[in-house]
C-alpha cells in the first residue's frame, strides 16, 4: 500500500529550527524552504506528500491546490483552517495517511480515522537520516545483502506484543 505524507505545513516550518529560521525572513521563504526540503526526500523515497498551509486570511473563498517540484500544496478557503483540510483528507484516505503535525487535536482525529500520526520533531529526524544515509550510500543496504530481522535473530526476552495501533504505525514508520 503506497504511503500519502500529509503534512500541517506550518506546524512544521515553526517546529523545525531551520526552517523557522527561513520563515523568520518572511512566510514565503518558510513555505519555499520547507517545499525544497521535501522535495529531495520524495526523490530519495518516492513518497506522495501533501503540505497543507493555512490560507484563512486570503481573499479567495476555495481551496487553492497547486503542485510545486513535485510536491502538491493546498492552501485551506478563507475562514477554513489547514486543520479542516487535512482532517478531510484523513477522513476520506483514512489508513493510507501519515500525518506529520504536533497539534494533539488534530493528531487525535487522524488516528481515529486509522491514520497514523508522526510528530514533526520525528519526521524531521526521519528526512535527515534519509538525506544521509543517502549521502553515505546506506539506502537499502541491509536488504542487498539478503539480511532480515525473521532471518537473523532468534526472539529473546519478554513476549509482549504490541498493541495494533503501535504495530500499524510502525510499520508505516518503517516506510518512510
Amino acid at each position: 500500500m503506497a504511503v500519502h505524507v500529509v503534512v500541517d505545513g506550518y506546524n512544521l516550518i515553526r517546529q523545525s529550527p531551520t526552517l523557522r529560521g527561513a520563515e523568520e525572513l518572511s512566510l514565503e521563504h518558510g513555505r519555499e524552504a520547507l517545499v525544497e526540503k521535501l522535495r529531495h526526500y520524495k526523490r530519495l523515497k518516492r513518497h506522495r506528500i501533501t503540505v497543507v498551509f493555512d490560507g484563512a486570511d486570503k481573499v479567495t473563498l476555495a481551496e487553492e491546490k497547486t503542485e510545486q517540484k513535485g510536491i502538491k500544496i493546498i492552501y485551506s478557503g478563507q475562514g477554513k483552517t489547514a486543520d479542516s483540510v487535512i482532517k478531510r483528507i484523513c477522513r476520506d484516505q483514512g489508513e493510507k495517511v501519515v500525518v506529520v503535525t504536533t497539534d494533539r487535536e488534530l493528531a487525535s482525529y487522524a488516528e481515529s480515522c486509522g491514520s497514523v500520526v508522526m510528530t514533526s520533531e520525528e519526521f524531521e529526524a526521519k528526512v535527515e537520516m534519509s538525506f544521509y544515509a543517502n549521502l553515505k550510500g546506506l539506502e537499502g543496504e541491509d536488504e542487498a545483502k539478503g539480511w532480515s530481522p525473521a532471518k537473523g535473530t532468534s526472539k529473546k526476552g519478554p513476549a509482549r506484543r504490541l498493541s495494533k495501533k503501535e504495530r500499524k504505525r510502525r510499520e508505516k514508520f518503517e516506510k518512510l
